[in-house]
């Protein structure tokens, strides 16, 4: 008997394991905050025995060091990893006996990053899952380009082999459990589903259905920008993540909020965009709590620069603090909840800015308004279609670049609404004249407003 439970990661568009038998647990590359693996392993009665990573990551803090520490169980780390904590390195071909009838077998499948580790589950001396990390995804496999530019076309090459290595040792039935793909910007490129297996890579794969030269020239011309708070995990996984700390962050009023905007730190609206766009605190920046928050604010925030964090409730403010703890952003400067007005100081009223949809732009256009028509898409979809016209910024790059957006109103669009009400909180409170287009690309084409190239989906 033996289990396997997903811990989703769903901001970061990772996944964590809990595997093991009816006494004792491996946790595969757990998430920083660990009283969630705790939880899980309390639910199924185990005790955690071993905690393994498949690498040094590149995309989020890992909780692996402290939730070793904590409950007692030994850190399983590939040997070629350069990092500054006891760990119990593991090399190709080890295997750790992790309950009884259930063993853990390590194979080198480097190619994320050159140390890169997977661990297959073998239940009864029969491999029945396969923990791949940022290895063979689904349908995809991890990007070579995270850890040395001089390395990439080696690693992609790696990345080739490894994903060969894997469908060559396992039957067609072994599950495929990868730490990315979900959403990850670890991932070279995205697929559809949740599950899959060795047999239906083997059919799907790009690594696995096209020869190594065809598949790594495709694989470097499709990768996409890398978030920029990436280059500060590495080095903090590596020297050893500290402790997390969930506590309740201090209550900021209106002048404390007023105090810090004008030190120049970050107040940051965690509200839907349209309870923003109807009503803020000038100055703030909206990243929806329910949107990928750690993503583009870790992305876009100057590291290291206070941030105040505006909720409407206070669990809106834990699920913050939780998500942003996971890519270092540890603690929030202050915070503050209720609704906008109880944010300004007395006498000031709230900022507000128009929503709008891509007829709107059309209908703006045919009525001879002079607009510009901002796009913060990735250059990978503009690539696919854009509005003739429009001035390209990517949101990421949005903010040092605010004094490059052309004079006049501000149309500002992304593929869905969620990345515009970021650039239009940026330039809002640059004091700028916008109008956040909440519409879906594809409208655009539907509204009459000229295209070039095809037209991209969300």
């Amino acid at each position: 008997m033996f289990f396997v439970d997903t811990l989703e990661i769903e901001g970061l568009g990772n996944r964590s394991y809990l595997a093991g038998g009816p006494e004792a647990a491996v946790v595969v590359d757990p998430p920083r905050d660990i009283d969630q693996v705790i939880a899980a392993a309390a639910r199924r009665g185990v005790r955690i025995a071993y905690v393994a990573e498949t690498h040094v990551h590149n995309d989020y803090i890992t909780g692996g060091l402290e939730l070793a520490r904590t409950t007692g169980a030994r850190y399983l780390v590939p040997a070629g990893a350069s990092v500054s904590f006891d760990r119990t390195p593991v090399a190709d071909g080890d295997s750790i006996a992790v309950d009884e009838g259930l063993l853990l077998r390590a194979m080198a499948t480097p190619g994320h990053t050159p140390h890169h580790t997977s661990y297959v589950l073998e239940a009864d001396r029969r491999p029945v899952a396969a923990f791949t990390g940022g290895s063979l995804l689904i349908g995809s496999v991890g990007r070579p380009d995270l850890v040395e530019p001089r390395l990439t076309e080696r690693l992609a090459r790696a990345q080739h082999a490894s994903a060969h290595r894997l469908a060559d040792t396992l039957d067609d039935d072994v599950r495929v459990l990868p730490t990315h793909g979900f959403g990850s910007f670890c991932s070279s490129s995205q697929a559809e589903g949740d599950a899959t297996t060795i047999g239906a890579e083997r059919k799907n794969n790009d690594a696995l259905t096209t020869d190594v030269d065809t598949f790594v020239a495709e694989m470097l011309a499709g990768l996409d920008d890398v978030p920029a708070y990436y280059a500060h995990m590495g080095p903090a996984n590596a020297s050893g993540p500290a402790p997390v700390d969930l506590t309740p962050p201090r209550s900021a009023d209106a002048e404390e909020i007023a105090s810090r905007l004008a030190a120049g730190e970050w107040v940051v609206d965690l509200r839907n965009r349209v309870a923003f766009a109807e009503g803020h605190v000038a100055g703030s920046f909206n990243f929806e709590g329910d949107g990928k928050l750690a993503t583009y604010l870790a992305w876009l925030i100057p590291w290291g620069k206070p941030v105040t964090l505006l909720a409407s409730t206070p669990e809106g403010i834990t699920a913050a603090q939780r998500e942003l703890a996971r890519v270092g952003i540890d603690r929030p400067a202050a915070a503050a909840t209720g609704e906008a007005h109880t944010w300004v100081r007395e006498g000031e009223r709230v900022a507000t800015f128009r929503r709008a949809r891509f007829a709107d732009l059309a209908e703006a256009r045919e009525r001879g308004e002079q607009v510009v028509v901002l796009d913060v898409r990735r250059a990978s979809e503009r690539a696919d279609g854009f509005v003739d016209g429009s001035v390209h910024i990517p949101v990421h790059e949005l903010y040092g670049r605010l004094g490059e957006v052309p004079a006049g109103v501000v149309w500002v669009h992304c593929a869905g609404g969620m990345r515009a009400a970021i650039a239009a909180s940026l330039l809002d409170a640059a004091g700028r004249e916008v109008v956040a287009v909440d519409d879906a690309f594809t409208a655009a084409g539907e509204a009459g407003l000229p295209l070039t190239g095809p037209v991209a989906t969300d």
